[in-house]
């Protein structure tokens, strides 16, 4: 039988979102100095040069650490889905609600990147003529000028296979459920580890990397604050 309810032995608190609001707003400044710093072409360049990025075809690169991750990103969604009435896991220490709530979190971080990716005219290092590409460079803050490739290369999708997993831990921290910090710890270092794999293919700046991982933890704790407020709205 699929399981109704499971309610955590203590009512959860008011929903803890100002040390994660003070974060976003502390991280902010350091993401702009990073975009401004001149160190995206510098790392971009560890692994490209004026012939391209030798691992944008690797086997490995592409078969296992992109579309393997991916697939691996989904199923785990769909997973995450499931358990709002199978619950696993951490999940059994939250209500129905509060995992629903849970999922629904994750999903917007997901959307957030793929918006305003369909957006961004940024296009990827590989398509840059420094990198043998076609497109000057264009950076993503000048947002209606094109460089003439492909664009919707910022901000990057592929890392936010695990940074959007970051905004679960919101809600399960809010229920005192077990391992809510390694839901945090594990989407961070997937998010990075993928982050960085695609770097080094030449898709994504590491700037890219930053802002989907601030983007994912900020709509995580809005997320979960608007979940929160309208579950407990004054009738």
């Amino acid at each position: 039988m699929f399981e109704t309810s499971s309610a955590p032995v203590d009512p959860p608190s008011a929903p803890f979102w100002r040390l994660p609001a003070f974060i976003s707003l502390a991280l902010l400044p350091l993401l702009l100095a990073w975009d401004f710093s001149g160190w995206d072409m510098k790392m971009a360049s560890l692994w490209g040069e004026s012939s391209g990025f030798a691992l944008r075809s690797n086997w490995w690169m592409v078969k296992i650490m992109h579309e393997g991750a991916r697939t691996l990103g989904w199923i785990f969604l769909l997973a995450l889905l499931l358990g709002i009435w199978r619950p696993w896991g951490a999940l059994r220490a939250l209500s129905t609600a509060d995992r629903g709530g849970v999922f629904v979190s994750v999903l917007s971080a997901l959307l957030c990147i793929t918006f305003i990716k369909g957006f961004s005219q940024t296009s990827c290092p590989w398509d840059l003529q420094v990198f043998g590409g076609v497109a000057p460079y264009v950076s993503h803050w000048d947002f209606w000028q094109t460089d003439g490739a492909g664009g919707h290369c910022f901000p990057a999708g592929h890392a936010s296979t695990g940074f959007a997993f970051m905004a679960a831990y919101f809600g399960l921290k809010q229920n005192n459920a077990p391992s809510a910090w390694a839901w945090l710890l594990g989407a961070l270092l997937v998010g990075f580890v993928l982050g960085v794999s695609q770097q080094m293919r030449g898709a994504h700046f590491m700037s890219h990397t930053f802002w989907t991982a601030w983007l994912c933890w900020t709509v995580g704790w809005l997320s979960h604050l608007g979940f929160y407020k309208l579950r407990h709205r004054k009738k």
